[in-house]
C-alpha cells in the first residue's frame, strides 16, 4: 500500500470547513482592502531564493526542497511566497502599472522541517504584498489588516509583536554590538549558535535554547538612526490612533534576511511555545537584490495550518459545508430516473446543494443515506409519483412528509430551507 510522504496531510471531510472558511474570510477581507489576486509556479530557480531569503538562514541551509532537473537546472519548492511575487513583478514589468501596487496569495509551501501539531513539510500560507510605498502608513495598514483578519476569521486570544530593525547602516552598528556581547558567552553557546555568531550574529536572537543570554542581549532600538526612530515611531502612533494593541518586542528579528525597518508577529496565547501564527515587515532592499529598480516593499504572510489550530484552540464555531442540504430517493425504471437527474438539476441550478442516489439501492437503504449525508430534506420519487405529477418531501429532522405538485416543487423547497434558518 502506498503511504502519503512524511510532513504532509490529505484534507477532505469535517476539517474541509475550516480551510473554506479562513480562505473565504482571507480572499473578500483582501480585497475589501484593495488587493489583486497573483498565483506564481511551486517552483522557481534555487539562486533565487538563496538571494532573498539568505545563504546563511536556517531555510537555505537545512529546510529546502531542491533538486535538478532533467535539463540541469537547480529547482527548489518555494518555501515561502515573497520572494516569487517579487521575481513575478520584476520580470514582467509590473513597476510600469504605477503606485502602489497590492497583491495576495494563498497556496503551499515547503520546508523540510520536523513535522509537528499545525507545522508540516507541505504547509499553507496566505500572504500579502505591498510595492512602492516607503512611508509609516502603508505598514500601519499591513498590520491593521492582518490584525482585522484574525477577527474576520474569530480569533480573540492573539498578541501583535513589533520592531524595528532599522536601515543598514544602524544594523552595521547594531551587528557590532551583538558580536561584542555574545563574545563573552560564545563557549558557552549552542553548536547552532556558535555557527550563526559568524555568519549572521542576528539569528542568535532567535534562538530557543540560549534564551538567557537572548534576554540581556543588546536592544536594536537603542541603535536606530534618526530616519528610522521616526519612522517607528509614526507607525506605532498610526496604530494608536486606530486602537490597534501590540507589544514592543525589541528581540524580535524574523528568520529572513531580506527585513529593514518594521517587523512584525502574531502569537496565539494558547499554542504554546511554536504560539507564532503570523509574521512579516518591510523589505526595501529586495526588489533591487533580485535585478529590479530600487523600490520599497512590504508583506506578511500567515500559516492557515497554524491559524486550524488557533481556532479550534478558541473553540471557534466555523460554518459548516452543507453538501447535501436535500437528497433525491427514487425507486423505479428509467424514466423515474431521468425525473430525478432533472430535478436535481432544476435545485442545483437555484444554488441548492443535492446528493443524487446512485447506487439504486432500496428506499430504505436510501433514507438511511440520507441521515448519513446530513440531508435536511429528502425528496422521494416512485413510478406512482411519476404518473400523479408529485413528488414526496420528507423533513429529515421531524419526519413529516408532504406532497409537492411537480411544477411546485423547486419553490416549496426553498421555502422549507428558509424557514429552517
Amino acid at each position: 500500500m502506498y503511504q502519503k510522504i512524511k510532513g504532509t496531510e490529505d484534507l477532505y471531510g469535517d476539517e474541509m470547513k475550516y480551510w473554506y472558511w479562513i480562505e473565504k474570510k482571507a480572499k473578500d477581507l483582501a480585497i475589501r482592502y484593495g488587493y489583486g489576486e497573483i498565483r506564481t509556479p511551486i517552483f522557481e530557480e534555487t539562486k533565487l531564493f538563496i538571494r532573498s531569503v539568505g545563504q546563511d538562514t536556517d531555510i537555505v541551509q537545512k529546510e529546502m526542497y531542491t533538486f535538478e532537473d532533467k535539463g540541469g537546472r537547480s529547482i527548489t519548492l518555494r518555501p515561502e511566497g515573497t520572494a516569487p511575487v517579487v521575481r513575478a513583478f520584476v520580470e514582467d514589468g509590473m513597476i510600469a502599472q504605477g503606485f502602489p501596487q497590492k497583491y495576495f496569495y494563498i497556496g503551499p509551501m515547503f520546508r523540510y522541517e520536523r513535522p509537528q501539531s499545525g507545522r508540516q513539510r507541505q504547509f499553507h500560507q496566505f500572504g500579502a504584498e505591498i510595492f512602492g510605498s516607503s512611508s509609516a502608513i502603508a505598514d500601519a495598514e499591513l498590520i491593521i489588516f492582518a490584525d482585522r483578519l484574525m477577527k474576520e476569521i474569530g480569533l480573540v486570544d492573539y498578541q501583535i509583536h513589533i520592531n524595528s530593525l532599522g536601515d543598514i547602516e544602524d544594523r552595521v552598528k547594531y551587528r557590532e554590538a551583538l558580536k561584542e556581547y555574545y563574545a563573552q558567552h560564545l563557549e558557552n553557546l549552542c553548536d547552532d549558535c556558535k555557527v550563526r555568531y559568524e555568519k549572521n550574529v542576528l539569528r542568535l536572537l532567535d534562538c530557543k535554547v540560549d534564551i538567557e543570554y537572548t534576554k540581556n542581549a543588546p536592544k536594536i532600538t537603542d541603535y536606530l538612526g534618526e530616519n528610522s526612530r521616526k519612522h517607528y515611531e509614526e507607525l506605532k502612533a498610526l496604530l494608536d490612533s486606530v486602537g490597534i494593541k501590540y507589544i514592543e518586542n525589541p528581540r524580535l528579528v524574523r528568520g529572513l534576511d531580506y527585513y529593514n525597518r518594521t517587523v512584525f508577529e502574531i502569537h496565539h496565547q494558547k499554542l504554546g511555545a511554536m504560539s507564532a501564527i503570523a509574521g512579516g515587515g518591510r523589505y526595501d532592499g529586495l526588489i533591487k537584490e533580485i535585478g529590479g529598480k530600487d523600490v520599497p516593499a512590504l508583506g506578511f504572510a500567515t500559516g492557515i495550518e497554524r491559524l486550524i489550530l488557533a481556532l479550534k484552540a478558541e473553540n471557534v464555531l466555523v460554518d459548516e459545508i452543507e453538501t447535501n442540504v436535500v437528497y433525491i430517493a427514487y425507486l423505479g425504471g428509467f424514466d423515474v430516473k431521468a425525473e430525478a437527474i432533472r430535478l436535481s438539476e432544476e435545485l442545483r441550478r437555484e444554488g441548492i446543494p443535492v446528493g443524487l442516489e446512485l447506487m439504486e439501492r432500496g428506499l430504505s437503504a436510501q433514507l438511511k443515506n440520507a441521515a448519513r449525508v446530513g440531508a435536511k430534506f429528502t425528496i422521494i420519487v416512485g413510478e406512482s409519483e411519476l404518473e400523479r405529477n408529485i413528488v414526496l418531501v420528507k423533513n429529515m429532522e421531524t419526519g413529516e412528509q408532504l406532497e409537492f405538485e411537480r411544477s411546485f416543487v423547486v419553490s416549496g423547497i426553498k421555502d422549507m430551507i428558509t424557514e429552517m434558518q
